[in-house]
């Protein structure tokens, strides 16, 4: 397998594994599958061992929704712009998907550390380096000058 349509392989079962962990979360975030996945980890950091209010709860499922709603949409976008101009070589489509992970990441980041959300700090670790890995060993792909010939090699 080519070295480049491997990393477009990988790119694409992240982007569907964030699509669907997305919808999972905007529909079933108050389950028992996600008190086991997401929110033992998280709640016990903002309540500690006590019970949480229903009307706190209610918000939890509204933001949490549209968590989801939001990761879901992000994963199907990272979807197109990989099968489409990144697959094409089109140096934007990379730029693109680095610009958007980097911001994501310095700001999630710092709120999740900031408010001691060790959990989620670690969950948008494994995700960046999902794909910032597959960004650097493709880099040299969207060399104008260099594109053609690396590709020429692979063949």
């Amino acid at each position: 397998m080519k070295k480049f349509d491997f990393w477009v392989i990988w790119l694409n079962i992240v982007s569907v594994f964030f699509t669907l962990f997305g919808i999972l979360l905007a529909l079933f975030n108050q389950t028992s599958f996600f008190d086991v996945l997401f929110n033992n980890n998280i709640n016990s950091v903002f309540w500690g061992n006590t019970s949480i209010a229903i009307e706190m709860l209610h918000f939890q499922q509204w933001i949490y929704g549209v968590l989801g709603a939001t990761c879901a949409g992000w994963g199907i976008i990272i979807w197109f712009i990989v099968n489409n101009s990144f697959k094409k070589m089109e140096h934007w489509a990379w730029n693109c998907i680095l610009t958007g992970i980097l911001l994501w990441f310095v700001f999630d980041e710092s709120i999740s550390l900031y408010f001691k959300v060790y959990f989620n700090a670690a969950f948008n670790l494994v995700l960046i380096l999902a794909i910032i890995v597959p960004l650097v060993c493709t880099r040299k792909y969207f060399d104008d000058k260099k594109r053609h010939n690396v590709r020429k090699k692979e063949r």
